[in-house]
């Protein structure tokens, strides 16, 4: 059962960049401007490389290619959106409460990004293929 299990998990915790990078794609043109109006430098291209990151790395664990270096890389990119988007700390009364659920969510997100980077995608993936091709 456990090499289903784990393929469930990298599923699950895929949804979220799948969903987000998405939308990231789709509204291209609003992500910059909210990037930019954050104070973000080169807003255009942080948002190319936010939808890289979520939809190819979303991707990528959901197959589990590259996995541990997929994880790695998502995991510095939780920290900087962490920081930078959910800084609750910084977040006006009447955001507070959302920006820490989400500053939360991340973190709990970066958990399991250092577990796929530790223990890697499990036997349902393409890293496993590979390894005994």
């Amino acid at each position: 059962m456990r090499p289903y299990v784990e393929l469930f998990g990298r599923v699950l915790v895929s949804v979220i960049f799948l969903v987000t990078g998405f939308s990231k794609l789709t509204g291209y043109a609003g992500t910059t401007k909210m990037l930019g109006g954050m104070g973000i430098p080169f807003a255009s291209v942080a948002a190319a490389i936010a939808m890289l990151i979520e939809l190819g790395g979303g991707l990528a664990l959901v197959v589990g290619w590259q996995t541990r270096f997929v994880a790695w890389v998502m995991f510095l990119y939780l920290i900087v959106i962490t920081v930078k988007i959910h800084n609750f700390w910084a977040a006006p009364p009447e955001m507070h409460q959302d920006q820490f659920i989400h500053f939360l969510k991340n973190v709990a997100i970066m958990g399991a990004m250092l577990k796929f980077a530790a223990d890697g995608a499990g036997a349902i993936s393409v890293d496993a293929r590979r390894r005994h091709a």
